[in-house]
């Protein structure tokens, strides 16, 4: 049986894409840390270089100095964001999984950038530091999302950007109920719920972009 040709032509997009501008762009830390991320137990957790470099990108258009990152894995998006940010500036990185973060620990070290990131082992955001934070990246737990964002909107400031990673689920959030296999459901319902409760939410604005697993990009509007 032959490829479906759109399932195909999407695949052969991406690859054009990454070949030809984010892998020639990327940073020669950032290339080893996702290469041995691969190998790692559940690998595939790691952000997507594409998602990644539009969220350098943005970081720089925000000229973002203190931010805040909730789910580390190995820290592709992590040390991206280090690479990314002033000198001077600061992440406060929180995960409950220290193994993983010190798995990718020698490539941040290896950049020159571990003094910039105050990493943290707990699930739990920070109890203070009000509207301190001019950007946040979320890549937790899906079912507690709107838990986070409700958070995240007391933690950054009117005008920051909170974005939450893996809204489209592989793409399940189309999906027939019956085709989305049984390991998935509950996450996709997580995803649903999130996804419409963040369109309804007037206190950002919002933009949902199909790169990486699905990117929710939130600017605080008040």
């Amino acid at each position: 049986m032959s490829a479906n040709p759109t399932i195909l032509q999407s695949h052969n997009l991406k690859k054009y894409i990454l070949e030809t501008n984010v892998y020639p762009r990327e940073a020669e830390t950032l290339k080893e840390l996702r290469n041995a991320t691969a190998s790692y137990p559940m690998g595939f957790m790691g952000t997507a270089p594409d998602a990644g470099q539009l969220m350098a990108l943005l970081l720089k258009l925000l000229n973002a100095k203190k931010t805040l990152e909730v789910g580390v894995f190995t820290g592709y998006s992590l040390l991206l964001t280090a690479l990314t940010i002033p000198n001077d500036g600061k992440i406060i990185a929180m995960d409950p999984d220290r193994k993983a973060y010190e798995m990718g620990l020698p490539f941040i070290k290896k950049a020159g950038v571990e003094h910039k990131i105050d990493f943290i082992e707990s699930p739990a955001l920070p109890g203070s530091n009000k509207e301190s934070f001019d950007f946040a990246f979320v890549d937790a737990d899906k079912d507690n999302y709107w838990n986070y964002h409700e958070r995240l909107l007391k933690l950054v400031k009117i005008g920051g950007l909170i974005i939450y990673d893996n809204t489209l689920w592989g793409g399940s959030v189309v999906w027939a109920e019956e085709d989305v296999p049984a390991p998935k459901r509950k996450f996709r319902q997580a995803a649903l719920a999130f996804n419409k409760a963040i369109a309804d939410d007037s206190r950002v604005e919002i933009s949902v972009v199909s790169i990486g697993d699905g990117f929710t990009i939130c600017k605080r509007a008040h």
